[in-house]
């Protein structure tokens, strides 16, 4: 599945907010901060990434739908699309 990367601005403004919140949980290690609150950014970081990753897949469904790999007019694989799904469960 190929999305234009026009149609994922936001997508792009979150992974980029989650790289920062990354970086702040390694420093947050390094410092020897507590558990809690690493844990805690750990886990926001962790829900914008799968956030991410279902605009992304949601973005590309209808293009899927409509065009294949090769530009010509096919259906989706629901198999593969239930694989994209599930990998971020």
């Amino acid at each position: 599945m190929d999305v234009q990367a026009d149609q994922l601005g936001d997508v792009l403004t979150r992974l980029r907010r989650v790289q920062g919140q990354i970086g702040a949980v390694v420093r947050m290690i390094e410092e020897g901060r507590d558990c809690s609150d690493v844990v805690t950014q750990l886990a926001a970081a962790s829900r914008a990434l799968d956030r991410a990753g279902f605009k992304i897949i949601s973005t590309g469904l209808r293009q899927c739908m409509v065009e294949g790999a090769d530009g010509e007019q096919s259906r989706v694989d629901e198999a593969q699309l239930e694989k994209l799904f599930l990998s971020l469960a």
